[in-house]
């Protein structure tokens, strides 16, 4: 039986099943735009993730067929973003949410259907993977709207897609089909919307039965990649090699491929 973690709102879900993370998106009447108390739910529930020993991965997907994410709810920004100060406190609450989208050592899988725009493309950006639908939807609309796009959201879609591309995202404010943002790289995996969440979650499940601690060190040297070469920190990559190789997990893993068994990964 799954285990599900109560939080404030029932906009976020979240439940445990297996070593996987389902974290689900709940505003289908509004194709899952995220709300003030979204963002907070999502910071909340990620950090609740991280420190549950039993989830080896995560999923994010949104409720039903129209949408991961649609973006922020632009319906509150009158009144929850309206003016400088109202701004910067909505920004505080964002930056917990994207502060664990980075942290999470744990590999993070985006379940994309529908659109996937704005804050939702900036979310699923933040994924290892990405698993996306035909009828899929990309685009930052941020200027259409006047309104300022952080760094880090930008120079994320560059790394991926590369200068070119994310300078035509992101000027143009278009909608990419999902062909074209799977040729450019932005998605990983195609495949139909009947077989989606069976792909996911036999993907999910290949990662969880893998050693987490290699699977830490790898996140975290693709992470110290992605960082100026100047701020790498190579002693912390040299100490996750050299604790991966003193694991119990390391001598599980080496036992089992003599016994031509699979290995049951303990995490230590």
């Amino acid at each position: 039986m799954a285990e599900v973690l109560e939080l404030k709102t029932d906009k976020i879900i979240v439940e445990i099943d297996d070593g996987i993370g389902w974290l689900t998106f709940n505003n289908p009447e509004r194709r899952n735009a995220i709300s003030l108390a979204m963002w907070e739910a999502m910071g909340t529930s990620l950090e609740y993730l991280q420190h549950h020993k039993e989830v080896r991965v995560v999923v994010m997907k949104g409720a039903g067929d129209k949408a991961f994410v649609s973006g922020a709810d632009i319906s509150e920004f009158a009144t929850k973003r309206g003016n400088l100060k109202q701004s910067q406190e909505y920004a505080k609450v964002q930056a917990k949410a994207n502060l664990w989208l980075k942290k999470l050592d744990k590999p993070l899988i985006a379940m994309i259907q529908g659109y996937c725009v704005g804050g939702g493309l900036a979310t699923a950006l933040n994924a290892d993977i990405r698993f996306a639908t035909p009828d899929s939807q990309f685009g930052i609309p941020a200027a259409k709207l006047g309104l300022g796009y952080e760094y880090a959201g930008s120079s994320t879609l560059a790394r991926l897609v590369g200068p070119s591309h994310a300078r035509d995202i992101l000027f143009s404010a278009r909608l990419l089909n999902a062909d074209e943002a799977y040729r450019m790289g932005l998605i990983n995996f195609l495949c139909s919307q009947s077989e989606l969440e069976a792909q996911v979650r036999d993907y999910a499940n290949q990662i969880a039965s893998r050693a987490p601690l290699t699977l830490k060190l790898l996140k975290e040297s693709i992470n110290q990649y992605e960082t100026n070469s100047e701020d790498r920190d190579y002693d912390l990559l040299k100490g996750m090699v050299e604790t991966c190789f003193s694991s119990d997990d390391y001598k599980e893993g080496r036992q089992a491929f003599m016994e031509k068994r699979t290995p049951k990964f303990s995490g230590v």
